[in-house]
């Protein structure tokens, strides 16, 4: 008897439901690894940081490339808590403030910071301020990225962790062949329907994560036209 059919012994139709959890998982962290490159592509030019951009390794595993995106997602973490730092450390208590006011005009915000960055960075545009307002006054840092990380975590020390990106064309019985290693039999299918909540709960962080992403880098480029 095949494995899939030990894991699926009255639908057989459900033998594709793991190929395609699979393919859903990696088709959302290709989509995170790109739009964080746009950001960090962004944050590079605008605001002097020095974040290298990141790429998924085919050859390594689901957990490898949850590890190289959390890497490049804390630094992007660590350096807006600079810039925040950078702002409460410069400006009046007044002003910083006004920062996280969501009554104050952005344009009067985007004024606030373009005065910090002209010290830090000699000459800051309205870009530059900009963006560092875009990333200080959502909740990007506070619980998007936060939530997402908490999240990669989660999926990298799951049962399908340790799992070959690539090993989606090899079939689902390749697949269960990796990974009847990490639980007992009896425990897959209660491993694999815990696997995919985390999925749900990702694909949903992920899509928050992608839209605040989309709004800064969206309104650079309308910033620079």
């Amino acid at each position: 008897m095949a494995l899939s059919d030990l894991l699926y012994p009255d639908n057989p139709k459900r033998k594709q439901e793991l190929i395609q959890l699979h393919q859903e998982l990696l088709d959302c962290m290709s989509t995170n690894f790109h739009a964080t490159n746009e950001l960090v592509g962004v944050l590079n030019k605008h605001l002097g940081c020095t974040i290298t951009p990141v790429e998924m390794r085919e050859s390594s595993t689901v957990k490898e490339n949850c590890e190289i995106i959390i890497q490049v997602m804390s630094e992007i973490q660590h350096q807006v808590q600079k810039i925040d730092s950078d702002m409460k450390e410069k400006l009046e208590p007044v002003l910083y403030q006004k920062l996280y006011d969501i009554k104050e005009p952005e344009l009067e915000k985007i004024a606030i910071a373009q005065r910090v960055f002209s010290i830090i960075l000699g000459e800051a545009t309205s870009t530059a301020a900009m963006v560092a307002i875009k990333l200080l006054g959502s909740n990007f840092l506070t619980l998007t990225v936060s939530k997402l990380i908490g999240l990669l975590v989660a999926i990298g020390t799951s049962v399908l962790g340790g799992v070959s990106i690539t090993i989606i064309g090899l079939g689902l019985e390749m697949i269960l062949h990796a990974i009847l290693g990490a639980v007992e039999r009896s425990q897959l299918l209660t491993a694999v329907r815990s696997y995919e909540k985390h999925l749900a709960e990702f694909k949903a962080a992920s899509e928050k994560y992608q839209r605040a992403i989309h709004e800064v880098t969206s309104s650079v480029r309308q910033q620079v036209q």
